[in-house]
């Protein structure tokens, strides 16, 4: 089967994961729904699982913004990952699993807002729409939230990397190969750290990208005089 190189900048975006095995077709995300340092061993246990059995990509996701963007960057980086594998519990705050599958079934609008979400702050302001579209197109979800089995994560894991379809919970899985298209560069092109407060409207977003614009230039010009 075709596998394709990552991008030279893969994985573009620091997280909470452990890198595998980069021409592995399947990625684990577990949702966290503690701080990061009170993470408990049974999260711990679902990622190692995860790295393992041989995932490209295993670690945990928290938000259905930046925790999600940098997800998006790191899989369009690497064509290969065709599978992502969603487990842990829900995060009430975020609403996070059920974020993820609305993203896949419904993708974004155009204030970049998930459709099919009730998530607070379901915005993926930092990345291009054709990372998500990418995102969409290159992966099928595998749902195993709520499941909190590491041998079920395993099995998902190894099922995926099989060459010829076999039955995982009542679907049929394989290694197709690469996505057949080149990997993107996976990297956030601006940070917004709190997306309820960016405006929504296109004007407005414009406006104050030209203020910013205006203030790094005028910064700029003040440390060379």
């Amino acid at each position: 089967m075709l596998k394709s190189k990552p991008h030279p900048d893969y994985p573009g975006e620091p997280g909470r994961y452990i890198r595998g095995n980069d021409y592995s077709p399947v990625a684990v995300a577990i949702i966290l729904n503690t701080d990061e340092d009170k993470i408990p061993p049974e999260i711990e246990s679902l990622v190692r699982a995860g790295a393992e059995t041989g995932a490209a990509i295993s670690g945990t996701v928290q938000t259905p913004n930046i925790g999600f963007e940098k997800m998006i960057c790191n899989i369009v980086g690497n064509p290969n990952i065709r599978y992502l594998i969603l487990g842990g519990p829900e995060s009430d705050g975020h609403q996070t699993g059920a974020a993820l599958k609305a993203l896949m079934a419904n993708g974004i609008d155009g204030k970049k807002k998930i459709i099919g979400t009730d998530a607070l702050h379901a915005y993926l302001y930092n990345i291009p729409i054709e990372f998500v579209d990418r995102f969409r197109k290159q992966i099928s979800l595998i749902d195993l939230q709520f499941q909190g089995d590491p041998a079920l994560i395993r099995n998902a894991v190894w099922s995926c990397f099989q060459e010829t379809p076999v039955d995982f919970m009542g679907r049929a899985v394989h290694d197709a190969g690469a996505y057949p298209e080149p990997p993107l560069s996976g990297k956030l092109t601006w940070s917004v750290t709190q997306p309820w407060s960016v405006p929504c409207e296109e004007k407005e977003r414009d406006a104050i990208l030209k203020a910013k614009e205006l203030m790094a230039r005028l910064k700029k010009r003040n440390m060379n005089n």
